[in-house]
């Protein structure tokens, strides 16, 4: 696969979709964490969903606990955390794994189309971003340290 479009995802509320549902779109995909030092990055991350989703963006968060096992609740448990601590409305999705034989198929395509510091191909901690273009193509690798702020003209760039 070239694109994203052909894998599929559970949603957080355990509703599976193909990712064909954002063909076209610009997206930032993000392994999220709730009880992480970076975790409230998810206020930028939603700060930038809310500022262009009308120019056809979206984040899309996926949970992980491979880190530190700092996301360690249920889907229904991190949806709730997410919600009433920091507002967000952007999709999220099921826990999932990003490293390691169990790494689902999208972040296998995210990391062998755009690898890290000396072309690794693993994760190295929660908020690893990858922004995607309207053709389903990864663009950029983000570190986990670099804020959604630092992002925002990259975003611009991708959406035209």
């Amino acid at each position: 696969m070239t694109d994203i479009y052909n894998y599929k995802a559970v949603t957080i509320k355990g509703q599976e979709i193909t990712l064909g549902d954002y063909r076209n779109k610009v997206l930032l995909v993000v392994n999220t964490a709730s009880k992480c030092g970076l975790t409230p990055q998810f206020e930028g991350l939603e700060t930038l969903y809310t500022k262009f989703r009308e120019r056809d963006f979206a984040v899309l968060g996926f949970p992980c606990n491979q880190f530190g096992a700092q996301d360690p609740g249920s889907d229904s448990e991190i949806a709730e955390f997410c919600q009433m601590n920091y507002g967000v409305n952007f999709p999220m999705f099921a826990k999932i794994d990003v490293n390691g034989p169990t790494t689902h198929p999208l972040f296998v395509h995210l990391k062998k189309n755009a690898p890290g510091i000396l072309g690794s191909q693993k994760i190295k901690w929660n908020f690893t971003k990858f922004l995607i273009n309207r053709s389903g193509d990864v663009v950029e690798r983000f570190a986990p340290t670099t804020k959604p702020r630092k992002i925002e003209q990259a975003i611009i760039a991708a959406l035209g």
